[in-house]
């Protein structure tokens, strides 16, 4: 509410100060150069000619762009230079007085700081150049992603492949490592030899037995 507010309070204020500024610069078009010009003269203002042109125009270009809300901010400062200027080389022309000066350039001045408000030409050239830079962002953005998009297409990385398991047993060594040999079996063990027996070459010769003597008699 606050804001609308204030939208219609510049609203109002620029129809007022602008209409007042291109008023008396049309006064001094219909009454043409030469005579606003001899005015001038009559005041005492250097250059009377040029100074009548300066201000009608600026009177006529700034009091326009005020009402439109054109360029408000620029357009407040040249009024108050202007509305300055003749409140201190000469006095103002019929039909505005040294009061109505006064106020006026106050009113540029407030204008050219606060701005025309949302109902106003610059507000609808700002927010057209806020969309279109919004727009031409969003433009920059998706075919920025879309050439990444592209760049990342054929350089999709290879899926690793598995690397074989190495067992821990296997041999990995340039030259292989001697195989442990495996225990022989061992011998049966030889019972233990009996009395009497001897041993010869590790071997178990059974030790001769005495013949018995024959107690038999020869038969004849």
């Amino acid at each position: 509410m606050k804001q609308v507010l204030r939208d219609v309070a510049a609203l109002v204020a620029r129809l007022g100060v602008g209409g007042i500024f291109f008023a008396n610069g049309w006064t001094k078009l219909e009454d043409g150069l030469k005579i606003t010009g001899a005015k001038f003269a009559e005041q005492g203002a250097p250059a009377p000619g040029a100074w009548a042109t300066v201000t009608m125009l600026a009177e006529l270009i700034g009091g326009a762009l005020l009402i439109a809300g054109l360029a408000v901010s620029t357009t407040g400062l040249i009024l108050f230079a202007e509305a300055l200027a003749v409140f201190l080389v000469a006095p103002p022309l019929n039909p505005i007085t040294m009061n109505e000066l006064i106020l006026l350039g106050a009113a540029s001045l407030l204008l050219a700081v606060v701005g025309a408000g949302r109902i106003s030409v610059d507000h609808m050239v700002v927010i057209r150049r806020r969309e279109s830079e919004a727009a031409s962002e969003f433009a920059a953005d998706t075919e920025a992603d879309q050439v990444i998009a592209s760049l990342r297409e054929p350089d999709k990385p290879a899926e690793p492949k598995p690397e074989p398991e190495i067992s821990p047993t296997e041999d990995t060594a340039p030259h292989p490592r001697p195989r442990t040999q495996a225990p022989e079996p061992k011998q049966a063990e030889e019972p233990a030899p009996a009395p009497g027996d001897t041993l010869v070459a590790g071997r178990k010769k059974p030790q001769a037995r005495t013949r018995r003597t024959a107690t038999s008699t020869e038969t004849d």
